[in-house]
């Protein structure tokens, strides 16, 4: 029996940016199910995707994107049956770092500018969204007109906590094989400290060369054959 495939979402995003993903990996015969990402803080995502694999029957193969790589970095510590991890144009942090500081030294990516913040109920500390003007160029560059246009004003926002909530944990990284799909065209990670960090944790890795952030919405097969490969080699 082959691992169940837990899909996590990162910033800006829901569950349905890996429908395309999802749809190949069940042709491959592969369950795979999209996690809803609270967005809220790292390390209560982190909780929230940890009890949902600790209620999944079986071996797991978590995926992250974007922000989703620390929440899955978070969660694969705290859950027994996670067997692998795959990083899709992500963060991938080690225990002390966030999401704002794990990129230092790097060129500030297109994102940043990009970035607007909002005030929310209960917190002091606002949530974030992207221009929608420049959703685009920042998110989805390779992506088409109509799924560019749905993306920005189907923005999920996150809390700025998310982003800058340091990892709490040892990074599952540390014990469980990884993949890495690096996205060569970035302009919300940048590209060479996603090569750098994916070496780094000691990941498989895979270059989409001209891939947007939004990877998994444009280049869906690619990403699924480096899920495929993962849950086999676990498997």
């Amino acid at each position: 029996m082959s691992a169940t495939v837990l899909l996590v979402h990162g910033a800006f995003a829901d569950g349905s940016s890996w429908n395309k993903v999802i749809a190949h990996l069940r042709e491959a015969g592969i369950t795979a199910r999209a996690v809803p990402n609270p967005l809220r803080g790292l390390t209560a995502d982190g909780e929230y995707v940890a009890s949902v694999v600790a209620q999944t029957k079986g071996d797991v193969v978590l995926v992250g994107h974007s922000y989703g790589g620390p929440v899955i970095t978070y969660a694969g510590s705290k859950a027994d049956n996670v067997k692998g991890l795959v990083f899709v144009a992500a963060f991938g942090l080690d225990k002390g770092q966030s999401a704002q500081t794990a990129t230092e030294g790097y060129p500030e990516p297109e994102l940043i500018s990009a970035l607007r913040p909002w005030s929310y109920p209960g917190s002091e500390v606002p949530e974030l969204t992207i221009d929608v003007q420049k959703y685009r160029s920042v998110f989805a560059a390779d992506v088409t007109d109509e799924e560019a246009a749905a993306g920005a004003t189907n923005q999920r926002p996150a809390s700025g906590l998310a982003l800058g909530e340091p990892l709490s944990v040892e990074p599952a990284w540390k014990r469980l094989p990884s993949w890495w799909l690096v996205a060569g065209a970035d302009h919300a990670i940048n590209p060479d400290y996603q090569r750098a960090t994916a070496k780094n944790i000691g990941a498989t890795v895979t270059e989409v060369e001209g891939g947007s952030h939004s990877i998994a919405v444009s280049r869906s097969g690619e990403v699924a054959e480096v899920i495929i490969a993962a849950v086999r080699s676990v498997s």
